[in-house]
């Protein structure tokens, strides 16, 4: 099964389920009236009649029956009211240990519904939140290319254009969705605004699947040994906040994590790092503020072999201005990770504000140039209506996407996900045909 065919599966899921939850509830309401009159007792409209013998005035049924009931109610006090003492003395005395059971029970109770329910929260729920904006403005752009139309012709594929370059897919992935769906909507004769928009949608995702074939979004990970992760970007992009996210995850796996400040030049750098540490309960190996990078990943390498870690994340500062002394700088660091670990770094990793748009993509592209880039991690995406971001880098860089943050909590990280992503951003911009 294609992506376009998942993506369709889902929307159709999303159609079906709110009409068969409204048809349940009406047929139960049926049913439960039709048992409700069947079990109602027959009303009768025969009056009960008594015979003449047996009928008494109430005057007679109260003197004779209040004399018996005297007399019986008081033989019952004299001979009982000693045992129902001596009884009720013991009964309390048994009933102390249970009261206080349910007193410690009803405590316990109190506790747990004082305590605050968490909500289990599905990837893909992450996904269709995080990319809630994004989606809304994507259907706005949309609707706005939809609303003056008239016919496809060659205006309107003009417009195609702008739509998607003003979504943040990329201009060259824009020009190639406009020539093939010049193509197709002749080959299918295509007229109707819906069937438009959904072949619009269709030409995106199969593009971003032909252009992901062989591409690896997880992290490599070794299965044996120390795994070793570069982390590079520019100021503000959220790299350490990242990599303090990351190190929670895999602490709370069960991996023994090891963190090393080797953004040594930006102020507040170390420090950033060191409290990220000790949120996710994870040693920082640092040096002093302005120190060489490669002597503290030096010192974080020894670390690790000694600790036997099983992960070390390096951060590292990202200075584009001078990509001379940056690509001297990682290249030390290279250096002495190789002394240690000869196969590593494992992965370099270039952290990017999905905020940004296209100015991300002329980040990676300049530290694609820079260093051997394996893979993107992408923040922020939550907060921002250029997700279409994630096109553009498939599409025009080929470089995947491994991590994402869909939120500001500290479980927010997530191994990227193309299908949740695609389903995620289109789900909600099918159009019933």
């Amino acid at each position: 099964m294609g992506l376009f065919d998942k993506l369709k599966r889902a929307f159709t899921k999303e159609k079906e389920e709110t009409p068969i939850e409204v048809e349940e509830s009406v047929e139960r309401t049926g049913q439960e009236d039709e048992d409700g009159l069947s079990d109602e007792a027959p009303v009768s409209t025969e009056t009960a009649t008594t015979s003449p013998d047996s009928e008494l005035s109430s005057e007679e049924i109260e003197s004779q029956t209040l004399p018996l009931e005297t007399e019986t109610m008081t033989e019952l006090t004299e001979e009982t009211v000693g045992q129902e003492l001596a009884e009720e003395a013991s009964q309390q005395e048994e009933r102390l240990p249970e009261a206080v059971v349910v007193e410690e029970t009803l405590e316990v109770e109190a506790t747990k519904a004082s305590e605050p329910l968490i909500e289990e929260v599905t990837v893909q729920e992450k996904y269709d939140k995080g990319l809630a904006k994004t989606r809304k403005t994507f259907k706005e752009r949309m609707n706005e290319l939809f609303a003056n139309f008239r016919s496809v012709d060659e205006d309107f594929f003009e417009e195609v254009e702008e739509t998607l370059i003003g979504a943040d897919v990329g201009f060259e992935t824009s020009m190639k969705i406009a020539d093939e769906l010049r193509q197709e909507v002749k080959l299918r004769n295509v007229k109707k605004p819906a069937a438009v928009q959904n072949l619009i949608i269709e030409k995106l995702v199969d593009l971003y699947e032909a252009e992901g074939v062989g591409e690896v979004n997880a992290l490599n990970l070794q299965p044996n040994g120390l795994t070793v992760m570069l982390f590079v970007g520019v100021n503000g992009v959220g790299k350490t906040t990242s990599i303090g996210k990351l190190a929670y995850e895999y602490k709370q796996a069960g991996k023994k994590v090891l963190l090393a400040a080797a953004d040594t030049f930006r102020a507040g750098a170390i420090d950033q790092l060191v409290v990220w540490g000790e949120r996710a309960d994870v040693e920082v190996i640092r040096g002093k503020t302005g120190g060489d990078p490669a002597a503290v990943v030096f010192d974080a390498m020894i670390k690790a072999k000694e600790k036997q870690a099983d992960i070390l994340l390096v951060d590292t500062a990202g200075r584009l201005q001078n990509k001379a002394h940056l690509m001297q700088e990682l290249d030390k660091i290279k250096r002495i990770i190789q002394r240690e670990e000869p196969n590593a770094p494992h992965e370099v990793l270039l952290v990017l504000d999905a905020t940004t748009g296209q100015n991300a993509m002329s980040q990676a592209k300049q530290f694609k140039e820079t260093t051997d880039v394996t893979g993107l991690v992408l923040t922020k995406l939550d907060g921002t209506a250029k997700g279409g971001i994630v096109l553009a880098i498939r599409n025009e860089l080929h470089l995947p996407v491994k991590l994402v943050g869909l939120g500001e909590g500290i479980g927010d990280l997530e191994i990227f996900n193309p299908n949740d992503f695609v389903i995620g951003l289109f789900k909600g911009l099918l159009e019933e045909e």
